[in-house]
């Protein structure tokens, strides 16, 4: 008799489980947005799952200053890299960083070389002391570029 009274019930069960799970598959949207916050929900299942994306970005090539950029705000500015990268800046701020850091070393290694009399008549003439003196004042043009646009 036990037995009888199991297949009665996985009878009964069976037909309101699935009669139940039609009523909510009917009566739930299949999206929905959060008034509170603006988020956009669809329905996958029983949950609703927001739909977020990344807006699209201008696709660019970095070079050493922009990556040293991207490594420093990945690595100590968490806050503003996810901000950026959240509102499609992210390309665009590394992109005027590469731009601004090259136009900037240019103008420095010119001032400098100007400082130190450094000719192009002294690649010619003392090649060895023209070559050490580049490689220094583009050191110092690095390191000023590191401290006002790169570590900030």
């Amino acid at each position: 008799m036990k037995t009888s009274k199991q297949k009665v019930k996985r009878k009964i069960m069976i037909p309101d489980f699935k009669r139940r799970k039609k009523a909510m598959n009917n009566q739930l949207p299949k999206t929905k947005i959060d008034e509170r916050t603006g988020i956009e929900y669809h329905l996958e299942g029983d949950y609703y799952i927001p739909n977020l994306a990344i807006p699209r970005q201008e696709k660019i090539t970095l070079n050493k200053y922009g990556r040293m950029r991207l490594k420093y705000l990945k690595e100590y500015k968490k806050a503003d890299y996810i901000i950026m990268l959240m509102n499609g800046t992210l390309n665009t701020h590394l992109k005027e960083i590469q731009e601004t850091t090259h136009t900037r070393i240019e103008q420095i290694i010119n001032e400098l070389k100007a400082k130190n009399n450094l000719t192009e008549d002294m690649k010619n003439t003392d090649m060895l002391y023209w070559v050490g003196t580049m490689n220094a004042i583009k050191n110092q043009a690095e390191e000023v570029i590191y401290k006002e646009l790169i570590y900030v």
